[in-house]
């Protein structure tokens, strides 16, 4: 048997730029430097060490509770930015995947560190297509601790040798990794290197690549 835990940010759909926005919008509010360049630091990072990354020097002037706060006015933002994702939204092969992999018998979940990825799964109309959703409100650590991958394992009902994972961010390839699990990394090669097999986009991933990937543990 197999299984396939995909990372959703990046990719199955494009909601980085979302994120980024949100993060920007807050940025700008308490007079913190950030752009593009630095955002890239937060892919695949939960809210709070994301705000961590954000603030760097500038943590120590803002408490607790305002950091808490400050995650809090950006998760409003996002969820605002993301109220009109469609199933357009999809990138580009990531339907036609998850399709591929149902109709091959291979179960599918989600595995996000956005404590959004159900709603987003849901406006994308792919939740049929998926037998596990997991985000981040259902662990304690976040990538790259493998806690999120493992209990996507396990709602799939697979061992962790024998699923792949999806990733576009350096955290999620190493948390990968570190579960046990072979790992498909989508986009530069610089960030997601470590991965098994590195591809430009979804569309390049295939049923017969995941199968090769398990089967031959080298790369097809």
């Amino acid at each position: 048997m197999a299984g396939v835990i995909f990372d959703l940010d990046g990719v199955l759909v494009d909601s980085a730029e979302f994120h980024y926005r949100a993060w920007q919008a807050l940025a700008d509010r308490i007079g913190v430097p950030f752009d593009r360049q630095a955002n890239e630091a937060l892919r695949g990072v939960d809210r709070m060490n994301s705000l961590l990354l954000l603030l760097g020097p500038h943590a120590v002037r803002f408490s607790e509770a305002e950091k808490e706060a400050f995650c809090a006015e950006k998760n409003a933002q996002y969820v605002l930015l993301i109220a009109d994702i469609t199933p357009a939204g999809l990138l580009p092969g990531a339907g036609e995947l998850l399709t591929a992999l149902r109709a091959a018998g291979i179960p599918a979940a989600v595995a996000s560190s956005s404590k959004n990825a159900r709603p987003v799964v849901a406006s994308l109309g792919i939740e049929s297509l998926l037998t596990a959703i997991v985000d981040g409100s259902e662990v304690k650590r976040a990538k790259p601790d493998p806690e999120l991958f493992l209990l996507a394992a396990a709602r799939l009902g697979q061992a962790p040798a024998q699923c792949v994972v999806v990733e576009d961010a350096q955290a999620g390839v190493e948390a990968g990794l570190a579960g046990g699990m072979r790992v498909i990394g989508i986009g530069d090669p610089a960030r997601v290197g470590a991965a098994q097999r590195v591809v430009h986009g979804t569309d390049e991933i295939s049923v017969a690549m995941i199968r090769g990937l398990l089967e031959d543990g080298v790369t097809v």
